[in-house]
């Protein structure tokens, strides 16, 4: 019989931390897993070679494995592995599986760094996507060769290689919400590739259409390659007067559990159907390329994303645009989100807090006397919830879309009816700022209905803030920080929310606590939507 590998790791003086779940590791049955202890443990069961029947045989079975569990208790037990065994895989290559296996497996000494690097070894392969079910065992190796072991491999390839799905997202850079649809093949060449085609449609008159590749290694690379081609179009006409189309091409080059670099160069059009943009939009718009190295750091010790009762979380993201020389967009931006999560014991109520920065600059000669790209600017307000905004800057609730910071005034285009007056006033135009705080805190609990409990219903206290400040063009000369402290935006309010499997909905009643002239700011009723993901 089989020995699972969580009731041996439990009894090892380090158990595997990152073993995955529901998913089988066995060991081998025999004890006799360490050469110079071989000969005791021959002799100590000599004896129960004879066949044995009924009770008798199930209790010298139990005996043999709390005999092996006291001696991997003990002390490390020496194994080799003879052989790694592939099964079940019938259209993925044998050097996919094997590249991400068997340097691990070959690497353990002893029976306990064996069944840990089982376990890490189940979780790489369930993490390329392309199998229903893994399963590593740990059987005994050639009678003739004490001391060893055979790792044999079970996978289940997926049965559907179709899969298409459809949510609703809550987009932290764009502060908007769309939904969107994808549709992936999943291992069409055998080499764990994943096929993706993906379109967006946003209630800010924003669409998208992509479709792009992933590999979870190629040749000799030994880190997942994605690549990606999509056409995005935003309308900001409502805001900053202009309208975006962006056609590119990204490259994911790294990425890892903490570490991710990408690249990507897009051709990227800015126009103004309705020719009333403000100076400043006016002077930016036309055809730029953009080709920029982006890198992202990130640490998410949370319990939850959606609902964090303990934990805290980073991000930092760097990005370098401008790697053609003197063609095309040239800058530097920078991005910081930390944040926390304080459980307090009743209602499952828990405390998040958290504060993000972002800075954005000009490169090349003369940069503080030169203008930053606006869609490259940070903007404030939206939809966006708090607390499932990792990553992206957290905008005070109550404001609409790019509510917040510098404005300038639109052009004054007369009306041709002396009875319209609309032109009196032109509106402004939302310049947004290339320096950014925002702070938010945020109390969850649970409601008194067992009801609402079940469905995982539960209400929340929030207080927002944050600010924008404009240091490009000689700006900075300017700027205080006693000045950027005094003009932050706010806002407080409680709220419901309600979890459901296409999104999560946020029904807030949101009070402004401070803004200033131009701000769009309202007290009342708000919903966010973001993703369940």
């Amino acid at each position: 019989m089989a020995i699972a590998a969580d009731s041996t790791a439990d009894q090892a003086p380090n158990p595997a931390p990152d073993k995955a779940v529901g998913e089988s590791v066995n060991a081998p049955t025999h004890p006799d897993l360490g050469e110079p202890n071989a000969e005791a443990v021959d002799e100590e069961y000599e004896e129960e070679e004879e066949e044995l029947d009924g009770p008798a045989a199930e209790a010298a079975e139990r005996e043999k494995i709390e005999a092996v569990f006291r001696r991997l208790s003990d002390a490390p037990v020496g194994i080799r592995v003879h052989d790694v065994i592939i099964e079940g895989n019938t259209k993925t290559r044998d050097a996919l599986i094997e590249a991400e296996i068997v340097d691990l497996i070959r690497s353990a000494v002893t029976v306990q760094d064996l069944v840990r690097a089982a376990s890490i070894a189940n979780a790489r392969l369930r993490g390329l996507e392309v199998f229903d079910s893994v399963h590593v065992t740990l059987d005994a190796g050639p009678p003739e060769l004490l001391g060893t072991t055979n790792v044999r491999i079970e996978v289940v390839e997926a049965a559907n290689p179709i899969h298409g799905s459809v949510g609703f997202f809550s987009k932290p850079e764009a502060k908007s919400w769309s939904v969107e649809g994808s549709l992936r093949l999943k291992n069409i060449f055998g080499y764990g590739d994943i096929w993706k085609a993906s379109g967006a449609y946003g209630w800010d008159q924003s669409s998208e259409i992509g479709f792009g590749v992933s590999l979870p290694r190629f040749r000799s690379i030994p880190i997942p390659l994605t690549a990606r081609a999509s056409l995005l179009s935003h309308d900001w006409l409502e805001f900053s007067s202009y309208k975006e189309r962006l056609l590119g091409l990204s490259f994911g080059l790294l990425s890892t559990m903490h570490h991710h670099l990408s690249y990507k160069l897009t051709w990227r059009t800015l126009t103004d159907p309705s020719q009333m943009a403000s100076k400043f939009i006016r002077k930016q718009l036309g055809h730029n390329l953009l080709s920029a190295m982006k890198y992202t750091y990130t640490i998410d010790q949370r319990d939850s994303r959606l609902r964090p009762t303990k934990g805290y979380a980073f991000v930092s993201t760097s990005q370098v645009s401008g790697l053609w020389g003197s063609k095309g967009l040239r800058f530097f931006r920078q991005e910081f989100d930390i944040r926390g999560a304080v459980p307090f014991g009743f209602y499952n109520a828990a405390l998040n807090a958290g504060i993000s920065a972002g800075v954005v600059l000009p490169l090349g000669r003369g940069f503080w006397g030169s203008p930053s790209s606006v869609p490259d600017r940070f903007f404030l307000g939206g939809h966006s919830s708090p607390v499932c905004s990792l990553g992206g800057l957290t905008s005070p609730l109550g404001f609409k879309t790019r509510g917040i910071g510098p404005t300038e005034v639109r052009r004054f285009v007369p009306s041709e009816s002396v009875m319209d007056d609309s032109s009196d006033s032109p509106g402004q135009d939302y310049l947004g700022g290339d320096f950014v705080v925002s702070a938010f805190a945020d109390l969850s609990f649970d409601l008194p209905l067992k009801l609402f409990r079940d469905a995982g219903i539960h209400g929340h206290a929030f207080l927002t803030a944050g600010n924008l400040a404009k240091l490009s063009e000689s700006e900075f000369r300017t700027f205080s920080f006693s000045e950027f402290g005094r003009t932050f935006r706010s806002s407080a309010g409680v709220g419901i929310i309600l979890p459901t499997k296409l999104f999560r909905v946020e029904v807030n009643y949101c009070c402004i606590l401070k803004q200033f002239e131009h701000d769009r700011g309202k007290t009342g009723i708000q919903f966010s939507f973001s993703s369940p993901m």
